[in-house]
Order: structure tokens, then sequence, then C-alpha cells
């Protein structure tokens, strides 16, 4: 990768673009902007700006500033903007600047978004985050695949990336991701019904004692716990993931009952609009039980 002068992109500033961005080994020369559309409101601007000033970033006022003259890329975004970002990055993006679509979409979303960055003369490449952004930040493990993926390791090992090839179809690291999400965000979703149950049934000990004693190797209750407190703090994002789990097994002809349900609760979870709070069970389960109470006796 040139070092005289690298623009970098980042199209998404939230969690993960924003610790991609703060935990990069800056290159000589290096440039670094980022467009948000939640930015241009007045209530969230200050925010994104200091976010911005934290990981000496740029916030550009359009996607067609950051984009410009970059040679890559980041489209960190919700799973159902990642198809718009595509498009509107290909107006401006520079030829043969690497586009690493890093959200979580079927595989039919990533080959769309595929051809319009290929028309447009960009190299797309197919992420897949692997693992929440924290702690790692940019050392989470990446999954890529597409044409472009093997050049692409060396893009993004020079910036402390851990990249790996999953192969070279554009959709394969999707794929993985999305099948994978199945059970990570299916685990979650059971656990919401299980122990929120469990806890007004008020038996939640024995059942996490039941639990223990079937499957010694995972703490039962530290894991709900931080089950509860992703779909509390994350839900909305997951449950746009788990639409796209959606998609991809209609894609394989495959049911998605678990998938659509997977869905609902976390969506239903996220709607609270809960922080994790305290980092109890107990505490967790309360908090979400009360909200839905009242949610249930309001009219």
């Amino acid at each position: 990768m040139q070092t005289n002068h690298l623009k970098l992109a980042v199209i998404g500033f939230g969690e993960a673009g924003r610790a991609f961005a703060s935990g990069w080994r800056r290159l000589d020369g290096m440039e670094i902007a980022a467009f948000d559309p939640k930015a241009e409101a007045a209530e969230t601007r200050s925010a994104f700006e200091a976010a911005a000033g934290a990981a000496q970033v740029t916030l550009a006022a359009s996607n067609t500033e950051a984009v410009a003259s970059a040679r890559a890329v980041f489209s960190l975004v919700t799973a159902d903007r990642a198809h718009d970002a595509a498009r509107e990055t290909a107006r401006s993006i520079a030829p043969g600047a690497y586009f690493f679509d890093c959200n979580s979409c079927s595989p039919a979303t990533k080959l769309a978004s595929a051809e319009v960055i290929g028309k447009a003369g960009g190299r797309y490449v197919d992420v897949a985050v692997m693992a929440p952004v924290h702690p790692k930040r940019h050392e989470t493990p990446l999954l890529l695949s597409g044409p472009d993926a093997e050049a692409a390791v060396t893009v993004l090992s020079d910036l402390g990336m851990q990249p790996r090839v999953a192969g070279a179809r554009i959709g394969e690291a999707s794929s993985i991701k999305m099948l994978r999400s199945v059970m990570i965000k299916g685990l979650e979703a059971l656990t919401a019904e299980a122990m929120l149950a469990a806890r007004k049934a008020g038996v939640e000990a024995a059942v996490i004692a039941s639990l223990q004693a079937s499957d010694p190797g995972i703490d039962w209750e530290k894991r709900s716990a931080y089950n509860l407190e992703r779909m509390m703090v994350h839900g909305e994002r997951r449950a746009a993931e788990m639409r796209e789990v959606v998609v991809t097994l209609r894609e394989l002809g495959l049911p998605d009952r678990m998938s659509s349900a997977i869905v609902d609760w976390q969506a239903e979870i996220a709607a609270l609009q809960l922080e994790g709070g305290e980092s109890s069970l107990a505490g967790r389960a309360d908090r979400i039980l009360a909200a839905l109470a009242m949610q249930s006796d309001a009219p």
C-alpha cells in the first residue's frame, strides 16, 4: 500500500468504525475520513465530532467527501443500509480502490454490492467481522472472500488488522458469518425466553444449577447475563443482521422458522431501550421484565 499519501474512508462511524479507526497502525502520510448520516442531526453531531477527534479522524459532510481519493473504503453501516452505502460510494470511489464490505449481510446482498462497486472500478472484498469489536478493536478477527481477498490481506495487515481468507467467491465469508449467527444470536434469544420466564417463576437458580450440571464447560449464569446485555445494547443491529440470515436461509431453500423468531426476540428487547447496567443476571432480567410489564400496561 502506498504510504506517501494514504487516505482511508470509513462509511458508518458507529461502534465498529470507531473501534477500527482508533486502533489502526498509522502509516506515513495517512489520512482517515469518516461519514455517518447520523452525524448530520444537531442532537448527535457533537458526540460524533468528539469520537472523530479522539480517533484522529476527519468527519466528512458527505459520503462523496469521505470517499474522494481514498485508496480503501470500509463500509460499517447497519445491515439494512449496506447496499445503499455501496451504491452511494460507487459514485465517488477511485479506480482500483478497495471497498471492504464489513457489514453482516446475506451473500446475495454482498454480490449486488460487489456488482455496483465493480462497475465503478473499485475492488470489492467481502469481509466478515467474526467477534465483537471490543476489546480487540482493529485486531478483531476478519474473514475475507472474493477475487481480491488475497491481495487485500496485505492492505489490512499493514494497518495492524487480523485478516484471513475464507475463499475466492464473494459471499463465502458472509455465509460463514450468517450461519454462525443462527447459533450465536439464537442462544441469546433462547437465553431471554428461558431466563426471563425462570426469573418470573422464581426458579432461575434451579434452572441455572441444572444447566451447569448438564454442561459444566459453560458458566451459565455469567453467559446468560452477557447474552441479555448483548440484546439490550445491540439488539437492533442484531435483529437487522438476523433478517439477512433469514434471507440467506431462503436463498438456500431451507426453513427460517428459528431465525425469524430470533429476529423478533432481538428486536423486542432492543425496543425497550435499556442499557446493560449492572452485570448480574438477576438485575438484567428484572429490568427487562419491568420494562416489558410497563409496555404491556401502556394504553
